[in-house]
């Protein structure tokens, strides 16, 4: 088999009257044994790569999103997860989500990490230029500020455990300090007579009864704890002879239970991250201890005239 190439013929020729006369060039064609020539295509030209064809490829750069303020109530998705939910809660550097199903997360507020209808935003602290309204407490109640100290009321909260105490602390901890109730630790329920023995009022201290003990459905107070306050989606069921609290932390992979407490304690910011029960239970009690004596008040007590015996 031979390979033959035709060369194209002249651009110009010269016609008798001496006048040049333009024509096409042939195209290049491939002589394939005795076949019929095959004709090349039009000349490929070499890609234009620049003046550096080492260099890294340029990428537009795409301009910043535009800035909104994390107000509460509004709804954004977190890119990178894909979370979606309502902004309940406003930090230095972080918001918290909670979505439909009242499950909550924390996120960072970094530069360009949400969503909002489909846009990329930079959520940003409320600049404070609005009039801001009354403050609330952690339990939801208007939030009194420059109240001078109290002395404590001889009404007591006794709360049955270190981590009870410490969540009604927590949550109610300002209320009751207003207030002038003190919140005591209660070891045990069956030292719960002596205790009342102990601290019973005088007459006309107190009207009415002077005991009011509550409770919750609890296996343990952890469990008060809404799962999403913690990330996780259900509390885990843990058989039967074995410890609670060493379950749900041998299940979620924790190896020291004060840690594993450490983590529902920080996730606890306010009451909606309560179970209704414990709410109620706690209500009734701050209800109980802090309802004014409508028969007897110790500035409006009679005095006896001069003469009268004791």
């Amino acid at each position: 088999m031979s390979l033959g190439v035709a060369l194209p013929a002249s651009h110009a020729g010269v016609t008798r009257s001496g006048v040049l006369a333009s024509r096409p060039p042939a195209p290049l064609v491939c002589q394939r044994g005795r076949g019929a020539a095959v004709p090349y295509g039009p000349p490929v030209r070499s890609k234009s790569y620049g003046s550096d064809v080492l260099g890294a490829p340029r990428v537009p750069r795409r301009p910043p999103p535009p800035t909104l303020s994390a107000d509460l109530g509004l709804v954004v998705e977190h890119r990178e997860s894909g979370w979606c939910g309502a902004i309940v809660l406003v930090e230095k550097d972080a918001v918290l989500l909670e979505d439909s199903q009242h499950r909550r997360r924390t996120f960072p507020l970094s530069p360009a990490a949400f969503l909002v209808d489909g846009r990329r935003v930079t959520l940003v602290r409320p600049t404070g230029d609005a009039p801001a309204g009354p403050g609330r407490t952690a339990s939801g109640s208007v939030a009194v500020t420059g109240h001078p100290a109290r002395v404590a009321r001889a009404s007591r909260l006794l709360v049955e455990g270190m981590h009870d105490a410490a969540l009604v602390e927590r949550v109610w901890g300002d209320d009751l300090r207003v207030c002038g109730v003190v919140v005591e630790v209660l070891d045990g329920v069956d030292a719960l007579p002596g205790v009342v023995r102990e601290f019973r009022p005088r007459a006309g201290e107190v009207a009415g009864p002077h005991v009011l003990v509550t409770g919750h459905p609890y296996v343990d107070i952890w469990q008060a704890v809404k799962p999403g306050a913690l990330g996780i989606a259900a509390w885990p069921a843990v058989p039967r002879g074995i410890p609670w609290k060493e379950g749900v932390c041998s299940t979620l992979g924790v190896r020291d239970p004060a840690d594993m407490w450490r983590r529902v304690l920080a996730g606890v910011r306010s009451y909606a991250d309560l179970e209704v029960p414990l709410l109620q239970a706690v209500e009734r009690l701050v209800d109980f201890v802090t309802e004014p004596d409508e028969t007897t008040q110790p500035d409006d007590r009679a005095v006896p005239d001069e003469g009268e015996g004791d």
